[in-house]
């Protein structure tokens, strides 16, 4: 079975189709043009330079593109790229599909649509409940397709419903150290953190930001969403704008994002719980494939740190 690009390593030699999910001109020192690409298959992706490209290759090597690609995987800065030899983009000859090169959340969409529906289930509280329910089932089909991010975590096909299945899974186990905290305020939370980015990315296929992404934002796009559904609904009280506070502040501080900082107990929660999985995402992914013994990639998002996998990983514990 042919490898991934993802599990190649420094001096081999590649020879595959790829998608292009990313590419950036940029201009060389010696004043010529080059295309940064992020080529991907369903193992993951790696970096690729196109030195001396003419504007022919600008056209031809954008952002979903499948191509065929001939090359040597170097080292630069601590991670892998790809030295291209030889690049041309595919046609129906090739008998490849997009499909071919996209990853998936490890678990069925509709077994993550089960797990998210329980917990709306266990809820007590009636108007958080009904508001919840009703967002979820206005953006069902667009939520579970959706990935969480462009990049660095969860940005894959029904990447969002995995996050937010993870999450609630860390928010329950929290909330039985806790008992002081309102679950159905911080499942809420949960479920409704992201929901903004169904409208604020462009879908599964090498996502990229929409203009209402760029413009508005998925937090402030599912504060109103939240707000009209309450009218909708013919909701009042302390609960709508708890939920509008606990997506506000989500990430953490102004600089990271937040239009404000978390001032209830479940709000600083579901910002930890959203950090921690979004984090053990990237190390668990960036440590897939790495040998015991040795390190990872840099992570760019966590400091440019590269990650240690211990000699004693996948050997039997001696008990």
């Amino acid at each position: 079975m042919k490898k991934g690009i993802k599990h190649h390593k420094v001096g081999d030699s590649v020879e595959s189709y790829l998608l292009i999910t990313s590419s950036k001109k940029g201009v060389a020192s010696n004043g010529k043009p080059f295309l940064t690409l992020m080529l991907s298959d369903q193992s993951g992706e790696i970096e690729a330079k196109l030195w001396g490209c003419s504007p022919e290759d600008e056209e031809l090597f954008v952002n979903r593109t499948i191509v065929h690609i001939h090359g040597d995987v170097n080292e630069y800065r601590g991670n892998r790229q790809l030295k291209i030899k030889s690049i041309r983009p595919t046609s129906e000859m090739d008998q490849v599909s997009t499909a071919d090169f996209l990853q998936s959340a490890p678990l069925p969409p509709d077994e993550m649509l089960e797990r998210i529906n329980q917990y709306l289930f266990d809820m007590t509280n009636p108007k958080i409940q009904r508001i919840t329910r009703h967002l979820l089932k206005k953006h069902q089909k667009a939520f579970i397709e959706a990935p969480a991010a462009t990049r660095n975590h969860h940005e894959y096909v029904s990447g969002l419903a995995y996050h937010v299945i993870c999450m609630l899974d860390l928010a329950r186990a929290v909330s039985a150290l806790y008992p002081s905290l309102d679950k159905d305020l911080l499942y809420s939370g949960v479920i409704l953190h992201d929901l903004g980015k169904v409208h604020e990315l462009s879908g599964p296929v090498a996502a990229e930001y929409t203009t209402q992404g760029k413009l508005i934002g998925h937090i402030s796009i599912i504060v109103n969403e939240i707000a009209e559904a309450a009218k909708e609904l013919e909701i009042e009280g302390d609960e709508v704008m708890a939920l509008q506070h606990i997506v506000l502040s989500h990430h953490g501080k102004g600089e990271w994002g937040s239009p404000k900082p978390p001032m209830m107990r479940e709000a600083e929660i579901l910002h930890h719980v959203d950090n921690l999985d979004a984090k053990m995402n990237m190390m668990d992914r960036a440590l897939d494939g790495v040998e015991p013994g040795e390190f990872s990639d840099r992570v760019f998002p966590m400091d440019n740190r590269t990650f240690y996998k211990p000699s004693f990983h996948d050997k039997p514990l001696d008990l």
